[in-house]
């Protein structure tokens, strides 16, 4: 089982462990800009809520970065608790909690066919290079704010809307050539200068990450 399971499991035994002592327990699956979840749901109160649960999902996609092409992985892992306060004789809800936030931007290069690497403004051979690779990786704790909708359908079904504003604070960007290595020590060195360079530029705009917005649709059965 890999981690992403054992995050789901733990998820729903908690919730379970809560819905014994409360007929107002749910457990549903999302969709939505944080990837594909579970989440398990406690009503202790008629205006408040409780919810754990687990989201993942990769993305990928192609496009420059810094004026390099990558291939690019946005990897999606988060768990959180959150709780909910609801208004009388509405659907509507506010939503605040903390996220374990594991996501992560992955990056590499495209092959240049040969073709020279501009790397913070110095022109370097692909044969000196190899590939570029970079991951982007945000606080390990993210808080959440935000709304959402609960409508119950046929008396059990529900149907949640969320949206919100995951803060993933500032990234931090690591970047490395697979032939830097093997280059002669003099080229390393300029290398590793125009490396650190890039890095900088792909960290500002990584940066547009920080503010990870949330929208997620999700569907859930209450006991």
């Amino acid at each position: 089982m890999n981690n992403w399971q054992w995050k789901a499991a733990l998820a729903v035994m908690a919730m379970l462990s809560f819905g014994n002592a409360s007929a107002d327990f749910g457990v549903g699956i999302k969709a939505g800009t944080l990837g594909i979840g579970l989440e398990g749901r406690w009503q202790p109160l008629p205006w408040f809520d409780l919810r754990v649960g687990a989201n993942r999902y990769d993305y990928s996609d192609t496009g420059a970065q810094s004026g390099i092409d990558y291939d690019a992985t946005l990897a999606l892992d988060t768990y959180y608790l959150t709780g909910s306060f609801k208004f009388p004789l509405s659907p509507f809800r506010l939503t605040a909690g903390a996220f374990s936030n594991g996501n992560e931007v992955q990056l590499q290069s495209q092959d240049t066919g040969g073709a020279n690497f501009n790397i913070g403004g110095v022109s370097f051979s692909s044969a000196d290079v190899g590939a570029l690779r970079s991951i982007t990786s945000f606080g390990g704790t993210a808080p959440y704010l935000g709304v959402g909708f609960d409508f119950e359908l046929f008396g059990k079904a529900g149907l949640n809307l969320d949206f919100g504003v995951l803060w993933q604070g500032e990234p931090s960007v690591s970047l490395e050539a697979t032939g830097l290595g093997s280059a002669p020590p003099l080229l390393q060195a300029e290398l590793a200068l125009a490396l650190e360079a890039e890095r900088q530029e792909l960290e500002d705009e990584m940066s547009d990450y920080k503010a990870w917005p949330v929208v997620s649709l999700g569907f859930v059965y209450n006991f």
